[in-house]
């Protein structure tokens, strides 16, 4: 068989193939770009399972683009949360707003202006013009890589900017007449149900015939791909500070900086151990650490003023994102209110509510810090405003644990 009959044969079986078989999903029931956006944009480096009740309560909150151009950033990323990879959700509504601002909140038939806004990549473009507008223009992914890698045979490495750029032409010169929406999510289905990265299934898959990974015995070998780096793993120490009086009830948090991994959401007051206090959070060592709670205790009095008596070790949790693994042990702690000597030397931390009554022997006082109104990023939040502002998975986790 030639290449050219090799190419005419994969695009007709595969395009005959997933009409007969594709998937009912909510982003397709019209090709309305923005629904096609959104779809593509959640997609990335998330199982189709897990996006669709994202999918559905996104586009129920921000039905058009208008909408999501004009709604709080807390909205979305609340709306966001659990889905991982935040500066997606920021990157698509910052697209929003050039749309709304450039476009008449209308996604423009035009490769150029959908790759020119935020957040929108090669394969996102590809997707938007080929599905909303069935352009032929090719969307090439991860699955699409390895599904051409392995019915061609090709052993570039995929993880190669200039492999990428071969692939994608080749994906163009596959894409049939007048069929470029289907065909696209032709292939991006063959490699999310069939050829998967470790079992491809190669009986019902509607080209093996001709597949020449198949036809070599190859295909548990390619596509071939350089591993990425483990992710860097980074130990930290969170404190759970109950309140007390008028905000009995809740615990305290604070936002993120504007800037950097997951910018502006909320999280527990915690702390990166440098290399030298690692051992603090060795799975051999207590987790009642004295010093440790001490540690967190500094934190807190000095970004707050508030004073907090350590209570104990609540749980451990971890957090994987693309380049760093979060190593969190989180601890009980109240306010400090009242202490006195002979409470520090009853308390199962010793050294850690020694040296809060220091503080208070200093003339400190929590209920002061209190009056005085926390910082501008930190505040006192009740069970039911964990609904309200967006935290990351790793401390929604730990919600559930403590007030379910």
């Amino acid at each position: 068989m030639t290449e050219r009959e090799a190419k005419a044969f994969f695009s007709e079986e595969l395009l005959a193939w997933y009409r007969l078989i594709k998937r009912e999903l909510p982003w397709r029931m019209n090709r309305d770009p923005y629904r096609v956006w959104v779809s593509e944009i959640m997609l990335q480096q998330t199982r189709v399972d897990t996006v669709i009740p994202y999918y559905n309560r996104f586009m129920n909150k921000f039905p058009t683009v208008g909408a999501l151009a004009e709604a709080p950033e807390t909205e979305v990323l609340k709306c966001w949360e659990g889905l991982g990879y935040y500066s997606r959700a920021r990157n698509l509504q910052a697209g929003a707003k050039e749309v709304v601002e450039k476009y008449g909140g209308i996604v423009p038939d035009d490769k150029a202006a959908v790759a020119g806004l935020k957040g929108v990549g090669p394969y996102t473009a590809g997707a938007i013009m080929s599905i909303a507008f069935n352009r032929s223009e090719p969307a090439v992914d991860g699955n699409v890589m390895r599904v051409l890698s392995r019915y061609f045979c090709l052993e570039d490495d995929i993880a190669k900017p200039r492999t990428r750029v071969g692939i994608e032409k080749l994906a163009a010169s596959l894409i049939p007449e007048g069929a470029a929406g289907d065909f696209n999510q032709a292939l991006m289905e063959l490699g999310a149900l069939v050829c998967t990265p470790k079992s491809p299934s190669c009986l019902p898959c509607p080209v093996m015939e001709h597949c020449l990974a198949r036809l070599e015995g190859r295909e548990h070998e390619l596509p071939v791909k350089t591993k990425a780096k483990k992710p860097r793993p980074e130990l930290r120490a969170a404190v759970i500070i109950a309140g007390s009086g008028e905000h009995a009830g809740k615990m305290l948090v604070r936002r993120r900086p504007d800037t950097g991994l997951l910018a502006q959401m909320w999280e527990l007051p915690h702390l990166l151990l440098p290399p030298e206090q690692e051992h603090l959070l060795d799975e051999r060592a207590p987790k009642e650490n004295a010093e440790l709670a001490m540690l967190l205790g500094r934190m807190v009095r000095e970004e707050t003023g508030l004073l907090i008596r350590p209570r104990g070790w609540f749980m451990d949790a971890d957090h994987v994102f693309s380049h760093i693994h979060w190593k969190m042990r989180f601890y009980l702690a109240d306010l400090g209110e009242g202490l006195d000597a002979a409470a520090a030397s009853a308390a199962s931390m010793e050294s850690a509510v020694a040296e809060t009554a220091a503080a208070y022997d200093s003339g400190a006082s929590a209920s002061a810090a209190i009056a005085e109104g926390l910082p501008p990023d930190y505040r006192w939040i009740g069970k039911e405003d964990r609904n309200v502002l967006p935290f990351p998975n790793l401390f929604v986790r730990m919600f559930k644990q403590y007030w379910d």
